[in-house]
């Protein structure tokens, strides 16, 4: 990445939930000329990020400043960067809250979305 501030988001463009979620974003960002990239872990990107494509589909992931975050904290990194979304980001991150969104995503959510990205494959 070329700037310190720059941020790039890993996501699951065939996960029809994962791709309008980051779609939003991306079109919030390029619309107000954010540097944050957005990366379909189904190309290159995997191999670039140094991840498997099993591994990536998992869960969001955010590349900051060097730094691979994952789950919750890729959200909160993510929406820090969108002022829109900066209240979402103090909100969640507060102690607690951040607990229990963790609980809920790396519980829940992930796994259902991850569930349903498997069936998709095995289909076809």
């Amino acid at each position: 990445m070329e700037q310190k501030n720059d941020l790039a988001v890993l996501y699951n463009a065939e996960c029809p939930i994962c791709r309008r979620e980051i779609e939003h974003y991306a079109g919030y960002a390029g619309r107000r000329g954010l540097p944050i990239r957005f990366d379909d872990l189904n190309g290159s990107a995997c191999a670039e990020w140094g991840l498997d494509p099993d591994e990536a589909a998992r869960r969001l992931h955010v590349l900051q400043d060097g730094r691979l975050l994952s789950g919750i904290p890729a959200f909160l990194a993510l929406w820090r960067r969108m002022p829109r979304y900066r209240w979402l980001a103090r909100v969640v991150g507060l102690p607690g809250i951040m607990q229990a969104a963790t609980l809920v995503y790396d519980h829940a959510l992930a796994p259902a979305i991850h569930a349903m990205h498997r069936r998709r494959q095995r289909r076809g």
